[in-house]
């Protein structure tokens, strides 16, 4: 990870809220053998008296679902907005151009869970996706039976207790204050990454730049 301090975001409830609006994260791990394995896969954040914890599921028999089985060791990384920011927006122009970008990392150990809790899983993630329309006809309950005989089988729901979060909020925090303004107004002229990174940009410039 880019381990800078100040390029980290520390406050608890805003890698939460960060998670929740991306929450399609990239779960990656390695087998028995030592080989990389990885997925994509749309989880929820809670905690529990403290604990910090990760749940989806999974499709069963995957390779990545028979290495998180023989090693249950598993980096979830969360990527938001991203976008290129040019050295000829400094203040100084003659230096490397770079990259921005908002991205949170969660190490822990993933354990899969029974077929109730597969159930109570499929329903809130079903509910959640299809913003809390029970009238959908994809929501777990009201899936036809026959259908959900043939496909519970084939689906794994886990739970990953989360032993550490880190993160990346790369956003210009150490250019001066005439660059960094520069840095918004160019971003705020492209698209819908770029104007995202401009607004977080804003945001935080009172912290960057404390009067």
């Amino acid at each position: 990870m880019y381990d800078l301090p100040y390029h980290k975001e520390n406050d608890p409830q805003i890698l939460a809220q960060f998670i929740s609006r991306y929450p399609f994260a990239f779960l990656s791990g390695c087998d028995a053998g030592g080989n990389p394995v990885a997925t994509q896969v749309p989880v929820f954040y809670e905690t529990r008296n403290g604990q910090g914890f990760l749940s989806g599921h999974l499709m069963r028999n995957t390779d990545h679902h028979k290495a998180f089985l023989a090693n249950d060791r598993v980096l979830a990384v969360f990527s938001g907005p991203h976008a290129y920011v040019s050295a000829t927006w400094y203040s100084n122009p003659f230096t490397a151009s770079t990259w921005n970008y908002m991205s949170v990392h969660a190490q822990g150990r993933i354990r899969f869970l029974d077929n109730e809790a597969l159930v109570e899983m499929l329903r809130k993630t079903t509910l959640h996706f299809e913003d809390g329309n029970r009238q959908s006809s994809t929501i777990y309950d009201n899936l036809p039976p026959d259908f959900l005989r043939r496909v519970m089988p084939a689906i794994a729901a886990f739970e990953i207790a989360v032993t550490k979060l880190d993160s990346v909020f790369k956003l210009s925090q150490d250019r001066d204050r005439q660059s960094y303004r520069n840095i918004i107004g160019k971003l705020e002229q492209q698209g819908e990454n770029g104007r995202e990174i401009a607004a977080e940009m804003v945001k935080r410039e009172g912290q960057v730049f404390p009067e």
